[in-house]
């Protein structure tokens, strides 16, 4: 992405992101996941803001393989610490954060359109948008650390 500094987070995302409502279960949470072939969702409150994001590892390690049912938990429940960037934020900032952070997915906000959801950045988004020495940095700090 060096030589293409100006890329936005919003150049680079995918849009048309569905979020999980905060009440909706675990179940429900999981077979939209299914439905549309993600491994994660933003959870959304009652007010279409952004609460969380919930992975399907979230969903079998605290839930599923501690013996509750799905049904009866909400997806918002499940939310923490939340990590986001602005839609108009260069897109090097994008993978800084991700690498910072670990992570491998991060929601974006439109700030100037009251903070609403307009996309989401996943590690596919960057192998599309990055050089091959880009690359091998992200997976080093995002995989080789967190191992």
């Amino acid at each position: 992405m060096a030589e293409n500094k100006q890329l936005k987070a919003r150049d680079i995302m995918t849009s048309g992101v569905h979020c999980v409502g905060a009440h909706q279960s675990l179940l429900q949470a999981s077979r939209m996941m299914r439905d549309m072939n993600v491994g994660a969702l933003p959870i959304c409150g009652d007010d279409n803001k952004l609460k969380g994001l919930i992975t399907d590892r979230d969903i079998v390690v605290k839930c599923c393989a501690e013996g509750i049912d799905p049904s009866t938990v909400q997806a918002g429940s499940m939310a923490g610490k939340l990590q986001w960037i602005d839609a108009e934020a260069d897109a090097t900032d994008a993978l800084e954060m991700m690498e910072r952070h670990q992570i491998k997915r991060v929601p974006v906000i439109d700030v100037q359109a009251g903070h609403q959801l307009v996309g989401m950045i996943t590690e596919a988004n960057l192998a599309k948008n990055l050089n091959d020495d880009q690359i091998a940095e992200f997976v080093n700090r995002v995989y080789a650390a967190a191992g």
